[in-house]
């Protein structure tokens, strides 16, 4: 079984955004953790979640001052041609940056090979219980209108859907977030302790995690988690949700030389870039299929490339 891991880290003095990933596959049987009750009566949030909320809300504000996460998508100041967009890609899509080693994730980069859907996306979102419906409503609405973003770039079919459900978000708050194991367990049965513990025992500078499934190493993914914490400010909500189901859809490392784009530990995008989307038709393109190694698919990928961009590779 192999499964990719995804995070967004802060790592920068100004706490910049970063993401990781790793792999282990698992067969797998979805039992979505139970939706809050729907009555007004929402819990109200312990103090360490009120501290969380203080605390990423001047994260936010440090990113801001200091001319990160930016919404543009890119222009004229990161060009990038087609010969920089195939390399980011395969960067990107044919490794991974972690790995699980005596029971621990570790930041190693490692080769992997093509992974994706081949199936329709049927996600579902679960607010934990002291997420305000307020925030739950813009939630819904940003996830919604992203996957319709994202249905047109893969070629993919999304609906939102409670059963059978093969992406599932949790948007929690602290205290939900450390009981949230038993729900890990469920969807994906062969889930290690340690993947496990990432999420329970998530580390103050990392915004968001994602975990994607593909049984039997095939390439081909089953099942993928999102999980986002609840105390993040609008922007940085929105940060989570555009990096983590787009790294769910197969993109699952990071790298320095890819800008504009969100898979760059330098948080100077916050969201979906006019390079990311290009990096989704190319992992889509029909003439690609999972399991290609790196050998294999760079002369496909450097043709696709000049196709989108022109010039040569």
């Amino acid at each position: 079984m192999s499964l990719n891991f995804a995070r967004k880290t802060l790592t920068t003095l100004m706490l910049a955004g970063a993401t990781l990933l790793a792999a282990c596959e698992a067969p797998v049987s979805v039992t979505p953790m139970p939706a809050p009750d729907a009555s007004p009566e929402i819990p109200l949030q312990s103090a360490d979640s009120l501290t969380a909320q203080d605390y990423y809300e001047r994260v936010q504000n440090s990113l801001l001052v200091h001319g990160l996460l930016r919404t543009d998508g890119g222009g004229p100041d990161v060009p990038f041609n087609a010969r920089s967009l195939a390399q980011n890609f395969l960067k990107i899509a044919l490794y991974q940056e972690y790995t699980e080693r005596s029971g621990r994730l570790m930041a190693r980069e490692s080769n992997s090979y093509l992974h994706r859907w081949n199936v329709p996306i049927r996600y579902n979102i679960t607010f934990g219980a002291s997420v305000p419906q307020a925030r739950r409503a813009t939630d819904q609405r940003e996830i919604r209108r992203y996957s319709h973003r994202l249905a047109r770039l893969t070629n993919l079919r999304f609906s939102q859907s409670g059963e059978r459900t093969n992406l599932h978000i949790f948007i929690v708050n602290e205290d939900e977030r450390r009981e949230i194991g038993p729900a890990l367990r469920a969807i994906l049965p062969g889930i290690s302790p340690a993947t496990v513990s990432s999420a329970e025992n998530m580390a103050r500078d990392t915004y968001c995690l994602a975990f994607a499934s593909a049984p039997d190493q095939s390439g081909e993914y089953a099942q993928a988690i999102i999980i986002i914490r609840g105390e993040h400010p609008d922007l940085l909500r929105r940060s989570c949700i555009h990096e983590e189901i787009a790294q769910s859809m197969g993109l699952p490392n990071d790298s320095i030389d890819a800008r504009p784009s969100i898979f760059n530990d330098d948080g100077e995008f916050g969201l979906l870039t006019s390079h990311d989307e290009l990096l989704l038709r190319i992992l889509y393109d029909p003439r690609l299929a999972t399991g290609m190694t790196e050998e294999h698919a760079r002369p496909i990928v450097n043709i696709i490339a000049t196709e989108l961009l022109g010039g040569s590779v």
